[in-house]
């Protein structure tokens, strides 16, 4: 599946918007920015690595070439870019529990909205709007966002130990077991998340090869 890296999922949302009403979704992310704490339940979703929405003014497209003619749209529009771990549902599911009045405000100018609340349409709006990734790099398949954490928890610990090795034999033993302590639920093995899907588990199986070949010995945690 073209939108899936390993544990990761990159999603690409593209919303039309009436001319008239897609400055209120600007006011409304400017109003976003200066009160974040209106975004808790989303900052608090650690399966998600990032999340944005920018909305596109129907004379801000781009063109592929110079011979290609100016693109005369009726809508403006909204994408939404986000990459997070787990399934497509939970991650839905996680976003319409977290902050259903965000998300309405959010998409309050798009066209069609149905509102988070019930998930069902919302899902099947965003599925009719969603866009296929075609390319999809992650430097690091094996791991998702907690594990990333974990492994900088790791570090700094073993960051202390060496500064404790001067403290000698019962100062670093000391220091060893207060570390140990304190990392030990972050010293899991990172690989490849359960099984979502049929097409996740193809595509991971047609990934470890080709990683496996580049990387050798290095890709074997991942794998």
């Amino acid at each position: 599946m073209s939108n899936v890296a390993g544990k990761a999922y990159a999603m690409n949302v593209l919303t039309p918007m009436r001319p008239g009403r897609s400055w209120l979704n600007a006011w409304l992310f400017m109003v976003a920015r200066a009160l974040p704490a209106r975004l808790a339940g989303l900052l608090g979703l650690s399966i998600i690595h990032f999340a944005r929405w920018v909305v596109i003014r129907r004379d801000q497209w781009p063109q592929i070439a110079r011979e290609q003619a100016p693109e005369r749209l009726l809508n403006d529009y909204m994408l939404f870019c986000s990459n997070f771990n787990g399934t497509w549902d939970q991650y839905i599911d996680a976003f319409a529990d977290g902050i259903p009045s965000g998300l309405d405000s959010f998409w309050y100018s798009a066209t069609k909205y149905p509102k988070s609340i019930p998930v069902a349409p919302f899902k099947a709006y965003i599925r009719a709007n969603q866009i296929d990734t075609d390319y999809y790099y992650n430097a690091t398949p094996g791991a998702a966002q907690r594990d990333v954490k974990a492994a900088l928890r790791v570090m700094r610990a073993l960051r202390r130990l060496e500064a404790a090795h001067q403290s000698g034999p019962e100062g670093f033993h000391t220091a060893w077991l207060r570390e140990f302590r304190a990392v030990q639920n972050d010293l899991g093995t990172p690989g490849f998340a359960p099984v979502a899907s049929n097409d996740t588990r193809r595509a991971d199986a047609a990934r470890i090869p080709r990683m496996l070949a580049r990387w050798g010995d290095r890709a074997k945690g991942a794998v």
